[in-house]
């Protein structure tokens, strides 16, 4: 089993469109498991309209409960909370609930317990693609690095299971934990950027996270026809890092129809951007994928 992680260092360079491109194309040979590990902003299933078939709660902590029948409201627990969870004798507010257990061990009548906080959800569903597995984290709520571990962890079993040689992960942006938890293991991490100052920016925190980690990379240009001068700066910036610019994607406003009729670009027609892809597309399946 191979898989492979697109990131980006930053969010809207047009990382989830070329993840969904690439989930089209290897549904026409192999085929893919595909994962949205963006649990905060996932949108992968804006383009492949997914039919959920499984819907599974997660839990990324503990929270502390009143028991009503042995809560005295002597207000000790407001005493012991520094994160201002209980906003009065017996009465916490969840969302500001930390998970120290500092209020059950101060209670005297035993009237807290701590339960799992129910945090967000995942998903198992069907997509003319293949099988996706994406979740959501509620709002206000943290340990989106847990989710992305559990969702990547239904994705790899079921490609186990049905004998999928790919899983197609469509990582968050940034360098936090949630893209340590999407990048963890993976053969490939396929680093999305943009032709600008920031975009090289970013891209550098990007390369430097995945190189910490040991996790071999590529390098996609997006627009990158829009400022050339800059698609040549990063790709002199990755070259001297020994990484390889494996794609400049052009500006195509084929991009946006297809997006706004929720197909890929690759499915909507022949234009620039669909032509790159697939010979991204080619040369993955020639390196990582053989």
């Amino acid at each position: 089993m191979r898989q492979i992680v697109v990131l980006s260092g930053k969010g809207g360079t047009g990382k989830t469109s070329v993840t969904a491109a690439l989930a089209h194309l290897a549904s026409r040979s192999d085929g893919a498991v595909m994962v949205d590990a963006d649990v905060d902003a996932a949108n992968l299933g804006l383009t492949l309209r997914p039919t959920i078939l499984e819907r599974h709660e997660f839990s990324g902590g503990m929270v502390a409960t009143v028991d009503d029948d042995a809560c005295v409201r002597c207000g000790e627990c407001v005493e012991a909370c520094r994160f201002g969870g209980m906003t009065g004798p017996g009465v916490i507010h969840e969302l500001d609930c930390e998970g120290c257990a500092a209020c059950v061990q101060r209670c005297p009548a035993k009237g807290l317990v701590m339960r799992p906080a129910v945090t967000g959800e995942w998903f198992e569903s069907d997509t003319r693609f293949g099988r996706l597995f994406h979740a959501r984290l509620f709002p206000g709520r943290e340990n989106s690095g847990k989710l992305v571990t559990a969702v990547r962890a239904a994705g790899r079993d079921h490609a186990d299971a049905e004998g999928i040689d790919l899983v197609l992960i469509d990582g968050p942006p940034g360098i936090g934990c949630p893209v340590i938890a999407a990048s963890t293991g993976v053969d490939l991490a396929l680093i999305v950027t943009e032709p600008t100052i920031s975009g090289a920016a970013d891209l550098e925190r990007a390369l430097g996270t995945v190189t910490h980690f040991g996790i071999p990379a590529l390098v996609v240009v997006n627009k990158a026809d829009l400022n050339p001068a800059w698609a040549d700066r990063i790709e002199g910036l990755v070259g001297e890092a020994g990484i390889e610019l494996a794609a400049r994607i052009p500006f195509d406003p084929e991009v946006t129809r297809a997006m706004v009729n929720l197909l890929t670009v690759t499915e909507a027609g022949s234009g620039p951007a669909a032509v790159a892809i697939e010979g991204l597309w080619a040369e993955l399946r020639q390196g990582v994928l053989t």
